[in-house]
Protein backbone atom coordinates (compact mmCIF):
# COMPACT_ATOMS: atom_id res chain seq x y z
CA UNK A 1 0.00 0.00 0.00
CA UNK A 2 1.55 3.60 -0.87
CA UNK A 3 2.99 5.28 2.51
CA UNK A 4 0.89 7.27 4.44
CA UNK A 5 0.40 11.32 4.47
CA UNK A 6 0.56 13.30 7.24
CA UNK A 7 -2.54 15.58 7.46
CA UNK A 8 -2.61 18.78 9.93
CA UNK A 9 -6.34 19.93 10.99
CA UNK A 10 -6.14 22.76 12.90
CA UNK A 11 -9.31 23.47 15.55
CA UNK A 12 -9.89 19.59 15.34
CA UNK A 13 -12.31 19.47 18.06
CA UNK A 14 -14.32 22.71 16.54
CA UNK A 15 -17.59 22.24 14.27
CA UNK A 16 -15.66 22.33 11.17
CA UNK A 17 -13.32 20.06 12.69
CA UNK A 18 -15.81 17.53 13.24
CA UNK A 19 -17.51 17.53 10.19
CA UNK A 20 -14.07 17.30 8.15
CA UNK A 21 -11.57 14.64 10.18
CA UNK A 22 -14.50 11.34 8.90
CA UNK A 23 -14.50 12.14 5.73
CA UNK A 24 -10.48 13.12 5.33
CA UNK A 25 -10.29 9.94 6.87
CA UNK A 26 -12.99 7.99 5.09
CA UNK A 27 -10.52 8.84 1.43
CA UNK A 28 -12.92 12.11 0.27
CA UNK A 29 -10.08 14.00 -0.19
CA UNK A 30 -6.63 11.84 -1.20
CA UNK A 31 -8.87 9.14 -2.70
CA UNK A 32 -9.80 5.44 -1.63
CA UNK A 33 -5.95 4.31 -1.97
CA UNK A 34 -4.43 6.86 -0.56
CA UNK A 35 -3.43 6.12 3.53
CA UNK A 36 -3.28 8.76 6.29
CA UNK A 37 -1.93 9.83 9.79
CA UNK A 38 -4.11 12.89 11.24
CA UNK A 39 -2.42 15.31 13.31
CA UNK A 40 -5.09 17.44 15.53
CA UNK A 41 -4.46 20.34 16.88
CA UNK A 42 -6.36 22.08 19.37
CA UNK A 43 -5.92 24.36 22.51
CA UNK A 44 -4.96 23.26 25.92
CA UNK A 45 -9.36 23.61 26.91
CA UNK A 46 -9.81 21.55 23.57
CA UNK A 47 -8.19 18.62 24.41
CA UNK A 48 -10.65 15.97 26.17
CA UNK A 49 -13.23 16.77 23.57
CA UNK A 50 -10.51 16.20 20.84
CA UNK A 51 -9.75 12.99 22.95
CA UNK A 52 -13.37 11.93 21.93
CA UNK A 53 -13.27 13.00 18.65
CA UNK A 54 -10.33 10.61 18.22
CA UNK A 55 -12.23 8.08 19.92
CA UNK A 56 -14.96 8.25 17.41
CA UNK A 57 -12.18 8.35 14.42
CA UNK A 58 -10.98 4.69 16.17
CA UNK A 59 -14.20 3.18 16.11
CA UNK A 60 -15.01 3.97 12.60
CA UNK A 61 -12.49 1.33 11.69
CA UNK A 62 -11.10 3.80 9.08
CA UNK A 63 -9.02 1.34 6.70
CA UNK A 64 -7.02 4.48 5.15
CA UNK A 65 -6.58 5.92 9.14
CA UNK A 66 -3.34 4.48 9.79
CA UNK A 67 -2.54 6.69 12.97
CA UNK A 68 -3.57 9.78 14.52
CA UNK A 69 -1.37 12.46 16.84
CA UNK A 70 -3.71 14.97 19.14
CA UNK A 71 -1.35 17.91 20.60
CA UNK A 72 -1.90 21.31 21.69
CA UNK A 73 1.68 22.15 20.48
CA UNK A 74 1.92 23.63 16.77
CA UNK A 75 5.79 21.99 16.63
CA UNK A 76 3.90 18.93 16.78
CA UNK A 77 0.78 19.33 14.91
CA UNK A 78 2.75 20.34 11.67
CA UNK A 79 5.50 18.21 12.30
CA UNK A 80 6.50 16.24 8.78
CA UNK A 81 2.93 16.80 7.34
CA UNK A 82 2.16 17.43 3.46
CA UNK A 83 -1.43 19.08 3.56
CA UNK A 84 -2.73 21.21 6.33
CA UNK A 85 -6.13 22.67 6.51
CA UNK A 86 -5.91 25.18 8.87
CA UNK A 87 -9.38 25.72 10.52
CA UNK A 88 -8.74 26.79 13.72
CA UNK A 89 -9.76 29.84 14.99
CA UNK A 90 -12.12 32.54 16.92
CA UNK A 91 -15.52 32.13 15.11
CA UNK A 92 -17.63 35.10 13.95
CA UNK A 93 -20.68 35.79 15.71
CA UNK A 94 -23.25 38.11 15.62
CA UNK A 95 -22.01 41.63 15.71
CA UNK A 96 -18.62 41.28 15.22
CA UNK A 97 -16.95 42.69 12.00
CA UNK A 98 -13.80 41.63 10.11
CA UNK A 99 -11.50 44.27 12.35
CA UNK A 100 -12.97 42.35 15.23
CA UNK A 101 -11.82 38.61 13.70
CA UNK A 102 -8.95 40.33 12.38
CA UNK A 103 -7.74 41.31 15.86
CA UNK A 104 -8.45 38.09 17.37
CA UNK A 105 -6.50 35.38 14.89
CA UNK A 106 -3.91 37.31 13.22
CA UNK A 107 -1.64 36.10 15.95
CA UNK A 108 -2.98 32.59 15.38
CA UNK A 109 -1.55 32.48 12.38
CA UNK A 110 1.65 34.44 12.72
CA UNK A 111 3.03 31.15 15.47
CA UNK A 112 1.68 28.45 13.03
CA UNK A 113 3.25 30.16 10.37
CA UNK A 114 6.71 29.70 11.82
CA UNK A 115 5.76 26.25 13.10
CA UNK A 116 4.80 25.12 9.29
CA UNK A 117 8.22 26.80 8.11
CA UNK A 118 10.41 24.67 10.92
CA UNK A 119 8.49 21.68 11.12
CA UNK A 120 6.23 20.58 7.75
CA UNK A 121 7.62 18.71 4.74
CA UNK A 122 9.11 19.87 1.85
CA UNK A 123 5.88 19.22 -0.04
CA UNK A 124 3.91 20.91 2.41
CA UNK A 125 0.38 22.40 1.16
CA UNK A 126 -2.35 24.53 3.16
CA UNK A 127 -5.88 25.37 3.01
CA UNK A 128 -7.13 28.97 5.12
CA UNK A 129 -10.41 27.97 6.32
CA UNK A 130 -10.34 30.00 9.95
CA UNK A 131 -11.61 33.88 9.07
CA UNK A 132 -10.93 36.10 7.67
CA UNK A 133 -9.37 33.45 5.74
CA UNK A 134 -7.52 35.53 2.67
CA UNK A 135 -5.74 38.20 5.29
CA UNK A 136 -5.07 35.11 7.76
CA UNK A 137 -3.40 33.27 5.04
CA UNK A 138 -1.17 36.18 4.34
CA UNK A 139 -0.05 35.82 7.78
CA UNK A 140 0.65 32.27 7.40
CA UNK A 141 2.36 32.69 4.52
CA UNK A 142 4.57 35.80 5.42
CA UNK A 143 5.56 33.75 8.25
CA UNK A 144 7.06 30.42 6.66
CA UNK A 145 9.35 32.04 4.13
CA UNK A 146 11.04 28.56 3.38
CA UNK A 147 7.56 27.25 2.21
CA UNK A 148 7.02 28.56 -1.64
CA UNK A 149 4.34 31.29 -1.75
CA UNK A 150 1.51 29.35 -3.96
CA UNK A 151 1.22 26.64 -1.24
CA UNK A 152 -0.69 28.46 0.38
CA UNK A 153 -4.58 29.31 -0.33
CA UNK A 154 -7.18 30.44 1.00
CA UNK A 155 -10.86 29.19 1.16
CA UNK A 156 -13.30 31.04 -1.30
CA UNK A 157 -15.01 27.45 -2.56
CA UNK A 158 -17.75 28.09 -0.34
CA UNK A 159 -18.65 31.12 -1.82
CA UNK A 160 -18.23 28.89 -5.43
CA UNK A 161 -20.75 26.36 -4.26
CA UNK A 162 -23.18 28.99 -2.75
CA UNK A 163 -23.29 30.27 -6.63
CA UNK A 164 -23.89 27.01 -7.99
CA UNK A 165 -26.64 25.97 -5.54
CA UNK A 166 -28.38 29.42 -5.97
CA UNK A 167 -28.12 28.91 -9.78
CA UNK A 168 -29.48 25.79 -9.56
CA UNK A 169 -32.34 26.46 -7.79
CA UNK A 170 -33.25 29.25 -9.52
CA UNK A 171 -32.93 27.60 -13.05
CA UNK A 172 -33.87 23.83 -11.92
CA UNK A 173 -30.68 22.36 -13.51
CA UNK A 174 -28.14 19.97 -11.58
CA UNK A 175 -25.17 21.77 -9.90
CA UNK A 176 -23.00 19.70 -11.47
CA UNK A 177 -24.47 21.09 -15.53
CA UNK A 178 -23.28 24.76 -14.08
CA UNK A 179 -19.68 25.11 -14.99
CA UNK A 180 -17.05 28.17 -14.85
CA UNK A 181 -18.64 30.31 -12.18
CA UNK A 182 -16.26 32.67 -10.68
CA UNK A 183 -15.72 34.16 -7.28
CA UNK A 184 -13.26 36.92 -7.36
CA UNK A 185 -11.08 39.10 -4.52
CA UNK A 186 -12.19 38.54 -1.07
CA UNK A 187 -14.38 36.00 1.38
CA UNK A 188 -16.36 38.80 2.85
CA UNK A 189 -19.35 41.12 1.55
CA UNK A 190 -17.33 42.62 -1.03
CA UNK A 191 -16.15 39.57 -3.15
CA UNK A 192 -17.10 39.32 -6.64
CA UNK A 193 -19.91 36.72 -8.16
CA UNK A 194 -19.55 36.58 -11.44
CA UNK A 195 -21.50 34.48 -13.11
CA UNK A 196 -20.97 36.27 -17.37
CA UNK A 197 -18.36 33.55 -18.12
CA UNK A 198 -20.66 30.71 -16.04
CA UNK A 199 -23.10 27.73 -18.45
CA UNK A 200 -25.49 26.12 -17.43
CA UNK A 201 -25.48 23.13 -19.64
CA UNK A 202 -25.06 24.90 -23.30
CA UNK A 203 -26.23 28.07 -22.16
CA UNK A 204 -24.91 31.27 -20.79
CA UNK A 205 -25.76 31.81 -17.46
CA UNK A 206 -26.39 35.25 -17.49
CA UNK A 207 -28.93 34.72 -19.82
CA UNK A 208 -31.25 32.02 -18.34
CA UNK A 209 -31.67 33.81 -15.19
CA UNK A 210 -31.00 37.82 -16.90
CA UNK A 211 -29.55 40.86 -14.57
CA UNK A 212 -31.64 41.59 -13.21
CA UNK A 213 -32.34 38.85 -10.54
CA UNK A 214 -28.22 38.37 -10.87
CA UNK A 215 -27.63 41.88 -9.94
CA UNK A 216 -30.82 42.64 -7.28
CA UNK A 217 -30.81 38.94 -5.73
CA UNK A 218 -27.97 36.54 -6.41
CA UNK A 219 -24.63 38.72 -5.86
CA UNK A 220 -26.01 39.93 -2.58
CA UNK A 221 -27.60 36.48 -1.52
CA UNK A 222 -24.28 35.20 -1.84
CA UNK A 223 -21.82 38.02 -0.89
CA UNK A 224 -24.17 37.82 2.69
CA UNK A 225 -24.90 34.01 3.17
CA UNK A 226 -22.39 33.61 5.94
CA UNK A 227 -24.34 36.18 8.30
CA UNK A 228 -27.86 35.10 6.93
CA UNK A 229 -26.68 30.98 8.45
CA UNK A 230 -24.95 33.28 11.32
CA UNK A 231 -28.38 34.89 12.02
CA UNK A 232 -30.77 31.52 11.38
CA UNK A 233 -28.71 28.88 13.56
CA UNK A 234 -26.99 31.11 15.87
CA UNK A 235 -23.31 29.83 14.75
CA UNK A 236 -21.28 29.71 11.40
CA UNK A 237 -21.17 27.56 9.05
CA UNK A 238 -19.79 24.19 9.75
CA UNK A 239 -20.46 21.54 7.52
CA UNK A 240 -20.85 23.24 4.12
CA UNK A 241 -18.02 24.95 4.98
CA UNK A 242 -15.88 21.43 5.92
CA UNK A 243 -17.39 20.35 2.47
CA UNK A 244 -15.86 23.43 0.59
CA UNK A 245 -12.44 22.76 1.91
CA UNK A 246 -12.40 18.77 1.02
CA UNK A 247 -13.69 20.22 -2.76
CA UNK A 248 -11.06 22.66 -2.62
CA UNK A 249 -8.01 20.40 -1.29
CA UNK A 250 -9.60 17.12 -3.67
CA UNK A 251 -9.35 19.37 -6.78
CA UNK A 252 -5.62 21.02 -5.58
CA UNK A 253 -4.53 17.56 -5.00
CA UNK A 254 -6.07 15.54 -7.83
CA UNK A 255 -7.31 17.70 -10.31
CA UNK A 256 -10.44 20.03 -11.43
CA UNK A 257 -12.95 18.40 -14.01
CA UNK A 258 -11.98 18.89 -17.38
CA UNK A 259 -14.06 21.91 -18.90
CA UNK A 260 -14.04 23.52 -15.47
CA UNK A 261 -12.47 26.08 -13.51
CA UNK A 262 -12.95 26.52 -9.64
CA UNK A 263 -12.49 29.59 -7.17
CA UNK A 264 -9.39 29.57 -5.31
CA UNK A 265 -7.89 32.12 -3.33
CA UNK A 266 -4.03 32.35 -3.94
CA UNK A 267 -1.36 34.90 -3.90
CA UNK A 268 -1.88 37.46 -6.54
CA UNK A 269 0.40 37.78 -9.38
CA UNK A 270 -1.70 40.60 -10.78
CA UNK A 271 -3.61 39.49 -13.09
CA UNK A 272 -7.47 41.00 -13.87
CA UNK A 273 -6.08 44.09 -12.27
CA UNK A 274 -6.13 42.80 -8.68
CA UNK A 275 -3.16 43.81 -6.36
CA UNK A 276 -0.27 41.89 -5.80
CA UNK A 277 0.93 41.47 -2.43
CA UNK A 278 -2.58 39.68 -0.91
CA UNK A 279 -4.25 36.44 -1.62
CA UNK A 280 -6.87 36.97 -3.81
CA UNK A 281 -9.48 34.79 -5.08
CA UNK A 282 -9.28 33.95 -9.18
CA UNK A 283 -10.69 30.94 -11.42
CA UNK A 284 -7.63 28.46 -11.53
CA UNK A 285 -7.83 24.81 -12.89
CA UNK A 286 -5.65 22.23 -11.07
CA UNK A 287 -3.72 19.50 -13.03
CA UNK A 288 -3.68 17.42 -10.70
CA UNK A 289 -0.10 17.05 -9.18
CA UNK A 290 -0.11 19.61 -6.04
CA UNK A 291 -0.52 22.72 -8.43
CA UNK A 292 -2.68 25.21 -10.20
CA UNK A 293 -2.64 27.82 -12.71
CA UNK A 294 -4.84 30.98 -13.16
CA UNK A 295 -7.76 30.95 -15.78
CA UNK A 296 -6.04 33.93 -18.51
CA UNK A 297 -7.58 35.68 -21.18
CA UNK A 298 -11.13 36.34 -19.89
CA UNK A 299 -13.28 39.56 -21.08
CA UNK A 300 -14.26 41.15 -17.90
CA UNK A 301 -16.65 43.55 -18.06
CA UNK A 302 -16.96 46.88 -16.61
CA UNK A 303 -19.60 45.99 -13.82
CA UNK A 304 -16.85 43.04 -12.67
CA UNK A 305 -13.93 45.32 -13.08
CA UNK A 306 -14.88 47.66 -10.36
CA UNK A 307 -16.29 45.08 -8.06
CA UNK A 308 -12.28 43.61 -8.55
CA UNK A 309 -10.62 46.97 -7.14
CA UNK A 310 -13.46 47.30 -4.65
CA UNK A 311 -12.46 43.77 -2.85
CA UNK A 312 -8.63 44.39 -3.74
CA UNK A 313 -8.99 47.98 -1.67
CA UNK A 314 -9.97 45.72 1.30
CA UNK A 315 -8.10 43.29 0.78
CA UNK A 316 -5.26 46.07 0.98
CA UNK A 317 -6.40 47.73 4.14
CA UNK A 318 -6.55 44.59 5.63
CA UNK A 319 -2.92 43.90 4.93
CA UNK A 320 -2.15 47.49 6.36
CA UNK A 321 -4.04 46.60 9.65
CA UNK A 322 -2.02 42.82 9.84
CA UNK A 323 1.76 45.39 9.15
CA UNK A 324 3.37 44.33 12.32
CA UNK A 325 2.26 41.00 11.75
CA UNK A 326 3.78 40.17 8.77
CA UNK A 327 7.25 38.97 8.64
Amino acid sequence: MTNPIKVTVTGAAGHIGYSLLFRIAAGEVFGPKQPVILQMLEIPPAMSVLEGTAMELQDCAFPLLHDMVLTDDPMVGFDGTSWAFLVGAFPRKAGMDRADLIGRNGPIFVGQGKAINARAADDFHALIVGNPANTNALIAMSNAPDVPNERFNAMTRLDHNRSLSQLAAKTGANVADIKQMIIWGNHSNTMVPDIYHAKIGRKKAINAVGKRWYKSYFKPTVATRGGAIIKARGASSAASAANAAICHVRDWYGGTRKGDWVSMAVPSDGSYGAPEGVIFSFPCVCPGDGTYQIVQGLDVNEEIQEGIRKTGEELLNEKAVVADLLS
